[in-house]
């Protein structure tokens, strides 16, 4: 017996960039006229879609979703479609998917390399956008895995056999797009090769003080640390010109470069808002950082001070840290010897340490993190710049071979919403005029970025476009104009292309941001047919939840203190003397200012929306089923 009302073409999945219009289709036929209305569901909330009752339904693509259209005659026969999945991705990477795409599977997460202990779980991930949504196919050493057919694999108890070269493969009616190959290594963590369950390292450059010298070197240094530290797979959070409040905040495994001292053994962290003279009161202690690691039971803390570890207030009493737990696996990297002096080299509009100059030549070395402290000991040694000036030092409990470089063991932390994106979304703007405008966010520092405009294909009506990017708002601009630093510019130019960078303004201090920042953008133009200078201007706001989440430090995968992770981290401190160079390379050493820090990257957005779970998809069509069409919730 044929159906009252039937349904003759289902909507489809579709798995889709933020921003992408397109089209949902349902088909039906019965014996009279049909009535069609759409509904939506997201999260655990399902709802009727306003005006939404026709065979079509166009969407602009915003937030993962899932969609069913109602088909009922006027004898109140009902059927619902099958319910589709839209799947939004809300980060990809500039370019993807191509202008002339025609739905074809694009990846847009490849799985990443993985090491394994025998027993535990492992999964990897892989995504791609597609029109139909891709379906996926697992393969192992070039053998199809009948059962991983799933955009996350998972297998619950590894076994040694896992082992070997994963791929996936994305399908739909328009052609197939490969993951890139990733191999997966099942064994014993630790058996012969020593692994951390995850890498964290925050870095800290004091630069400009209120009632001290400035520094130079610290912004350079902590951005081309940060820069080889992400190398080396650790989690970095970059952070610029911080108070004694926002320091003892951000107080966990990091790298300091900035005004600090010793006394009595204890190694103090000078803030930016110090007062002169300053006291350990004023300061932050390194022992305190310390004992913050050891609550942690880091598997191995490095502490680098590239510091004068000499005292000019010798009338302030040490301030009170309890002793440390003689855990062992702590390393403390001298830049120079028990009262001595530190020296930074001149370059131009930065400033280096000596120390950082050597550290960066060796930090990438795959051998156990003394030896290659010695390496870079015996190359200061070398220098004749500082022969007989400075000497460094080391001291070490080290009781295992471990290295900077010892790979990621993920089965001992909850890993998988590890982040690696450096920028938020991009933006598009568009001006009255029509002419459309891309905003992107390019990131040095955890707590300085620069806005970039950058407008799209120019227009045929207007001539001459030139934008002007600049803050709304009075208390916006006397923050920004009070803490901006000179010179950070120049570094942009080592991450991003040129002509990324024709229009852009600086965003110092995030961490200091309480309210929403307003942009505004002034375009002026002219007119061809008239020849007549025009000025538009329009504004964008950005949320302060935005920008802080810019230097959040803390990890979503962060284990607890039960499970020990092997983190990794450094501190180093530096102060106010510089080593100036004439064009032979030799000079007169003098006390100045210099110091600089590099860039960070801690948080990330994960470009894969969340799955939903089936089982609750077979509630909600259950629900809808019982719904007639008079309603408009089930």
């Amino acid at each position: 017996m044929q159906k009252a009302v039937s349904i003759t073409e289902q909507p489809v999945s579709v798995s889709v960039p933020v921003g992408y219009s397109f089209t949902l289709r349902c088909r039906a036929q019965g014996h009279t006229s049909l009535q069609y209305q759409w509904f939506c569901q997201y999260q655990s909330d399902c709802h009727l879609i306003p005006g939404a009752t026709n065979q079509d339904l166009p969407i602009t693509a915003e937030q993962t979703q899932l969609y069913t259209c109602r088909v009922n005659d006027l004898h109140r026969n009902v059927v619902f479609s099958d319910w589709v999945k839209v799947e939004v991705h809300q980060c990809v990477a500039r370019g993807v998917p191509p202008q002339l795409w025609r739905g074809e599977p694009v990846i847009v997460l490849n799985p990443s390399e993985q090491w394994v202990e025998v027993g535990q779980p492992l999964q990897l991930q892989c995504a791609a956008m597609g029109v139909p949504a891709p379906s996926y196919q697992w393969y192992r050493n070039g053998n199809l895995l009948e059962q991983q057919k799933r955009k996350k694999l998972r297998i619950t108890h590894t076994k040694a056999s896992d082992s070997g070269t994963y791929l996936c493969c994305a399908s739909n009616s328009h052609g197939e797009r490969w993951s890139n190959a990733v191999d997966v290594h099942v064994g014993t963590c630790g058996s012969g090769k020593f692994f951390a369950t995850d890498k964290i390292a925050l870095l800290v450059g004091n630069n400009c003080y209120q009632h001290h010298p400035n520094l130079l070197a610290p912004v350079r240094d902590v951005f081309e640390l940060s820069r080889l530290l992400e190398h080396l797979d650790f989690q970095v959070v970059s952070l610029l010109d911080l108070n004694k409040a926002e320091m003892a905040t951000a107080v966990t495994i990091f790298y300091y470069a900035g005004h600090g001292y010793e006394h009595l053994g204890r190694n103090y962290m000078v803030p930016v808002d110090a007062p002169q003279p300053y006291a350990p009161e004023n300061c932050i202690s390194v022992q305190r950082i310390l004992q913050k690691m050891q609550q942690r039971q880091t598997a191995l803390n490095i502490i680098l001070l590239d510091t004068c570890r000499k005292w000019y207030n010798p009338g302030c009493a040490l301030s009170q840290v309890q002793p440390l737990e003689p855990w062992g696996n702590t390393v403390y990297g001298y830049s120079t010897s028990e009262d001595a002096e530190a020296y930074e080299l001149q370059d131009g509009e930065f400033s280096s340490g000596i120390f950082m100059k050597y550290l960066k030549k060796h930090i990438l070395q795959e051998k156990k993190v003394t030896h290659m402290l010695e390496d870079v000991l015996e190359d200061i040694g070398r220098d004749p710049l500082v022969t007989g000036k400075q000497v460094m030092e080391i001291k070490h409990t080290l009781k295992e071979a471990r290295s900077l470089t010892d790979p990621i063991c993920p089965s001992r932390a909850a890993t998988e919403h590890r982040r690696h994106s450096k920028e938020l979304p991009s933006r598009t703007v568009t001006f009255p005029c029509g002419l459309r405008v891309e905003l992107r966010f390019l990131r040095l520092f955890s707590n300085l970025m620069f806005v970039c405009a950058r407008p799209q294909p120019p227009l045929a009506h207007i001539t001459e476009p030139q934008l002007l990017l600049q803050l709304a708002g009075t208390d916006a601009v006397a923050m920004q104009r009070e803490n901006s630093l000179e010179h950070v510019e120049t570094l942009l130019s080592l991450v991003y292309k040129r002509e990324e960078l024709d229009c852009v303004l600086q965003l110092c201090a995030l961490q200091k941001m309480q309210t929403d920042v307003v942009l505004q953008l002034n375009l002026h133009y002219i007119q061809p047919s008239t020849k007549q200078k025009t000025c538009e201007s329009l504004q964008t706001t950005l949320q302060k939840s935005l920008l802080r989440q810019f230097f959040s430090w803390r990890s979503d995968s962060q284990p607890d203190s039960q499970q020990a992770p092997a983190c990794t981290g450094s501190v180093c401190l530096q102060d106010a003397l510089t080593l100036s160079t004439d064009p032979k390379g030799q000079g007169p050493l003098s006390a100045g200012s210099g110091h600089s820090l590099p860039s960070s990257s801690p948080s990330n957005f994960s470009s894969e929306p969340e799955e939903n779970d089936e089982s609750d998809l077979g509630k909600l069509c259950l629900a809808l089923l019982q719904t007639g069409p008079g309603q408009d919730r089930p």
